[in-house]
């Protein structure tokens, strides 16, 4: 059969689905210069495929710009086209970054960073996901014959990551059923991001290929585990790692302390961007090695922010590893969006100079709303629609955006939620699990 070689343009949008368009390889020089074309009320397209209220309407026009350093090219050898895409901006037809681009949030993010402390943000995503077509084994948690069971899909992922450019660092058979996790080495900036969704996206790739269907959907199950995405972070400097002082409260330094202080207050206000589907608050609740609350934990993974064990026992070796871990996120949303509001938090936090927050060691489920406001925490919003209406009314947080961004994200949210209504949880959690 005559075929002629195609490469995606895609970028992670809003619903945290990876869209785009295809074009001749052929072709390439041309559409890193001039990109496809892309239409404003894109932004709206739910992950249910239905179209949120646009403030855009039928107007405007935007390219989709491929971005060579984001390619991913991977044959996988079986007969099979090879997987060809690039992860890209949305820009004006000027060639600016467009408001909703959520690469384009992540940079500004990540240069509002920079420009405050000089510091340049290597982060890693570890992504928890589940077979939708089960398995032959049951109680299977961190089992030796789970992971046999699906060792050639697990060896064909760690081999495609490698080939997309990235570093593989393990494949685990987790606790739940059929649910697995993959986590690869940590990168800077941008890089982070597209990392995650490339790994997202290659997971899906190969699992169709060994006749399996990977989601990543917050939670298949009410009465068994979610999927989280964990983020870990830290900090480079000129002369190298920045964010571990042995002097600092539990090894932070100030930036660390100052930015995950910011990461906490402002915590209640982006859950809406870090877990965004109507499900991530079935998963977000205490007990479930979650996160409940806005609180700083050590080695305590019910925490929402957590202080991670490093191994080194040398001074260098320990402040290469030291890293703090955001566990209040799924793969709902979009890694660049998560990461740019986290970002932004830690920095509001730097900018406000607050001090380092304690560490917990204590179950706050214990206590009421007049014992966690004593003691400086919230219970953090237990519906979308609460996160939302938090998201929506601090100014502060959606001052971060395009003057736009918070209506346009708030209604496309609603949108999202107007197609589960009539729905039971089960019947909700089967549409998620569809759709991730």
């Amino acid at each position: 059969m005559i075929a002629k070689p195609m490469i995606f343009a895609a970028l992670s949008d809003l619903s945290g689905k990876t869209r785009g368009k295809a074009f001749p390889a052929d072709q390439l020089q041309k559409r890193l210069e001039s990109g496809m074309g892309w239409v404003p009320t894109n932004v709206q397209i739910t992950c249910f495929d239905t179209i949120a209220d646009s403030p855009f309407g039928s107007f405007g026009d935007l390219a989709l710009v491929p971005d060579q350093s984001a390619e991913v090219a991977v044959d996988f050898e079986d007969g099979s086209p090879r997987e060809h895409f690039m992860l890209g901006d949305i820009r004006t037809l000027e060639g600016a970054p467009w408001g909703f681009c959520t690469r384009s949030i992540l940079r500004q993010a990540l240069t509002r960073l920079n420009t405050l402390t000089g510091a340049r943000l290597q982060a890693s995503f570890e992504h928890e996901f589940q077979f939708a077509r089960g398995s032959t084994l049951v109680h299977q948690g961190f089992g030796l014959q789970g992971h046999s069971e699906h060792a050639r899909f697990g060896e064909a992922l760690m081999a495609a990551l490698e080939k997309a450019g990235l570093k593989p660092d393990s494949f685990i058979c987790e606790y739940g059923p059929d649910q697995f996790e993959v986590t690869i080495a940590p990168e800077e900036g941008v890089r982070a991001a597209d990392a995650a969704v490339i790994t997202r996206e290659l997971t899906r790739m190969t699992a169709r290929r060994v006749d399996q269907c990977a989601t990543f959907t917050p939670i298949r199950d009410v009465a068994s585990v979610g999927n989280g995405v964990h983020i870990h972070m830290s900090f480079l400097g000129e002369a190298g790692p920045i964010t571990y002082d042995a002097a600092g409260e539990h090894g932070m330094s100030a930036l660390t302390a100052a930015f995950s202080a910011g990461v906490l207050k402002y915590l209640e206000s982006i859950l809406a961007l870090t877990a965004p589907s109507v499900i991530s608050y079935e998963r977000l609740t205490p007990h479930r090695w979650s996160a409940a609350f806005n609180n700083l934990g050590l080695r305590d993974r019910e925490a929402s922010l957590r202080i991670c064990p490093v191994t080194a026992k040398d001074a260098e070796g320990i402040a290469r590893q030291f890293n703090i871990e955001y566990r209040a996120a799924d793969a709902a949303a979009s890694p660049h969006l998560a990461l740019a509001a986290i970002i932004h938090a830690g920095c509001q936090g730097i900018e406000e100079k607050l001090a380092a927050p304690k560490v917990t060691e204590e179950d706050l489920s214990l206590l009421d709303e007049s014992g966690l406001a004593a003691k400086g925490f919230v219970r953090l919003p237990q519906t979308l629609e609460e996160a939302l209406d938090r998201f929506a009314a601090n100014k502060t947080v959606t001052g971060w955006f395009d003057p736009l961004f918070a209506e346009v994200y708030v209604s496309h949210k609603k949108a999202e939620a107007a197609f589960l209504e009539g729905m039971d949880t089960g019947q909700k959690c089967t549409a998620y699990e569809e759709v991730y």
